[in-house]
């Protein structure tokens, strides 16, 4: 993961200083009163921005998106409010993206890092042979129809095959299909909270304690079902299971 970072930041930077006379990011200027006059220039505000954005771009071009919907919606519907809090929600996430994103990423280095560390690739063959992978991921991940109307969208006539698919395209497709994979495993882990929770709900108006809230009461069934069903690791396999 952080290899893969550096890769990106890497190339960001050589792609500003690879063309002869590119604009400094400190210029002098001579004042009137010949004093002398420093400005940055756009290239390090650019620069700036795109390091900003950059843990961004990764994370929805990785398997992050799904596991932290899918992380969010159970503790939803179990009912533990902060519980687990939201940085270890993130910690889970980011690390099971790692373990899953590794074999990705060591390609990206093997064919991509490597040899340009040791000026054994030009830049740009560098950054194809670095895309590569990731698409292969991500399409892997796509639902056929998102590409196709992602790709109609574009009105690209380049695109001639999958492997063609700009960024651009490709990765709004990948986080729609994200999106629709992230909620179709999160109704899934709904259906036994919501049936304890119609059960509870049920004995309570039967016996009469309308007043007492159900979810006060379902909330112990429920965790016992899901530490008893070992649910942690059924979920953490699953997750990790969808991407093979």
């Amino acid at each position: 993961m952080f290899r893969f970072l550096l890769l990106l930041l890497m190339f960001l930077l050589a792609t500003d200083a690879a063309a002869q006379g590119t604009i400094p990011i400190l210029s002098a200027v001579q004042g009137q009163a010949g004093e002398t006059e420093y400005s940055v220039t756009l290239q390090l505000l650019g620069l700036m921005t795109v390091l900003t954005l950059l843990p961004s771009i990764l994370l929805m071009m990785t398997s992050f998106t799904r596991i932290i919907i899918v992380l969010s919606l159970l503790r939803q519907a179990m009912g533990t409010a902060q519980t687990p809090p939201n940085q270890i929600l993130l910690g889970i996430a980011l690390f099971l993206t790692i373990f899953i994103m590794a074999p990705v990423f060591t390609q990206v280095y093997d064919d991509a890092i490597a040899p340009y560390s040791n000026d054994q690739m030009e830049l740009e063959a560098a950054i194809e042979a670095a895309q590569i992978p990731m698409k292969d991921f991500m399409l892997r991940q796509t639902r056929e129809k998102d590409l196709q109307t992602f790709v109609s969208i574009a009105d690209n006539p380049d695109i001639t095959s999958p492997m063609e698919t700009p960024l651009t395209v490709l990765v709004p497709a990948f986080i729609t299909s994200e999106l629709k994979s992230a909620f179709t495993i999160g109704f899934m882990l709904y259906i036994p909270f919501i049936i304890i929770d119609m059960v509870v709900a049920s004995v309570l108006m039967s016996m009469g304690m309308m007043m007492l809230s159900p979810m006060i009461i379902s909330l112990p069934f429920k965790l016992l079902l899901f530490v008893m069903v070992d649910g942690w690791m059924l979920l953490m396999t699953s997750l990790t299971g969808s991407y093979v």
